[in-house]
């Protein structure tokens, strides 16, 4: 039997998602046949995990459904277990790579991964607390029914069953990899108010996510395309295509990934980093790993906390420590390109040392890039004025704090990937702990 985990990270409350949740793993079971373990990963407020704790008590029972409810002292707890049998050189500083004090995208998937070892599973299925399934005909549209059928096995099975392909037929052999989707709605990024204040101040900023040596017209097509999932037009039909997946077409609330790639690489853990947790995406495109890209789109939308002025601030903090982190991923994704199925060994796993190199070669980076970004934004946010100015006035003193951490954010990433092969053995051979239901 397919043992999937169906995973959802939080730190917000989302009783309506995990009831959600568990419909579409009742789905799966149902449909597919597959031992689906519902993994939720809750590091909300005492008051609000209490409240996930009472929802998930009244979930009813789900034939082929079992549900792992852990709080950070249970992911914490099963975390040192796995770091003391994988016996790494540092231990204290990988648990806080995997579990640190502040919000990490990467870091909360990664752990769903070891997670998922535990837990005996062959993918993992990822979605998020402010994403909700779209209803056509009266049922929900569940991304899961597109993940399922062909994720692991070889891409010529998927056409052999008349799936659509955009594929070359040379690498039909190799496995489907990921699976994925996008969203509509609301931007995937919290800048929407920045474009109804002042267009070309949007474009701007947003276009410091490409590469310095971009031209006008890339950086143009690259900001009209950037994070705004599928639009707004509502699910009608299915359409799957097998294809090498463009990372910019699914998103991280709408995915699945296969055991052969999360269990080679992880995630880059860095904390208030948006975009931390795409990686992989842009490694399975890159090895030529065969995926799915489907249209059931999960409807995005922004939780209240993000309209405060805390909100606010920790989010642009967290956009523009993504912008600074180009510097090295772009550096890191044109090597990924060249070296295309190089990536790949004979048994077209991927080859993580390829990977982990070119992360070291990047921290040797002249950062002055960044530097200019860092005045790009200066510039943006003070003309934008009101909150934005006094993000500006904040950020000023933070500039080499925040330079400092892009890097140090690449050396982590490199550090974890080198261990991770022995943590993913350790996570097999360590229980997952309490929680289960």
């Amino acid at each position: 039997m397919n043992r999937i985990c169906l995973c959802l990270p939080t730190n917000r409350a989302c009783s309506a998602t995990i009831t959600a949740l568990h419909a579409e793993a009742g789905y799966a079971a149902r449909r597919f046949g597959a031992d689906v373990r519902l993994l939720i990963l809750d590091s909300a407020d005492d008051r609000t995990r209490a409240a996930h704790t009472r929802t998930v008590a009244a979930l009813p029972r789900e034939p082929g459904v079992r549900v792992h409810h852990l709080d950070e002292e249970a992911q914490r707890d099963f975390l040192r277990r796995t770091v003391r049998a994988a016996g790494p050189a540092e231990p204290d500083r990988l648990l806080r790579l995997m579990l640190p004090p502040a919000v990490s995208y990467g870091a909360c998937t990664n752990r769903a991964f070891l997670l998922a070892a535990a837990l005996g599973c062959h993918s993992v299925h990822r979605r998020d607390s402010d994403s909700a399934y779209q209803v056509h005909a009266g049922e929900p549209v569940f991304p899961v029914h597109h993940e399922l059928p062909w994720l692991g096995r070889p891409a010529a099975d998927a056409t052999a069953a008349g799936l659509r392909t955009d594929l070359d037929p040379a690498l039909t052999h190799r496995p489907v990899s990921l699976a994925g989707a996008s969203f509509i709605g609301e931007l995937s990024v919290d800048i929407g108010e920045m474009r109804q204040l002042d267009e070309g101040v949007y474009h701007d900023v947003v276009g410091l996510w490409a590469p310095a040596g971009a031209s006008p017209r890339e950086r143009r097509e690259l900001v009209e395309e950037s994070f705004t999932g599928a639009g707004t037009t509502p699910f009608t039909g299915d359409r799957a295509t097998l294809a090498l997946v463009d990372p910019m077409r699914v998103d991280m609330c709408n995915i699945a990934i296969h055991q052969d790639v999360y269990e080679r690489m992880p995630l880059p853990p860095a904390t208030d980093t948006i975009g931390s947790d795409y990686f992989l995406t842009h490694l399975v495109h890159d090895a030529t790993l065969p995926g799915i890209l489907h249209n059931r789109h999960i409807e995005n939308f922004y939780t209240p906390e993000r309209r405060t002025d805390a909100g606010f601030l920790a989010y642009q903090t967290r956009f523009v420590k993504f912008l600074l982190s180009m510097l090295y991923f772009h550096h890191v994704y044109d090597r990924m390109a060249a070296e295309g199925d190089r990536l790949l060994d004979d048994r077209q796993h991927l080859r993580a040392d390829r990977i982990i190199a070119s992360l070291r070669d990047s921290t040797r980076l002249d950062t002055a890039e960044n530097v200019w970004r860092l005045d790009r934004v200066d510039t943006a946010y003070r003309k934008l004025g009101g909150r934005y100015a006094r993000f500006a006035e904040r950020l000023e003193p933070r500039r080499e704090q925040l330079l400092a951490e892009a890097r140090q954010d690449i050396e982590d990433f490199a550090l974890l990937a080198g261990t991770w092969p022995a943590l993913v053995d350790a996570a097999r051979r360590t229980a997952p702990g309490h929680g289960d239901r």
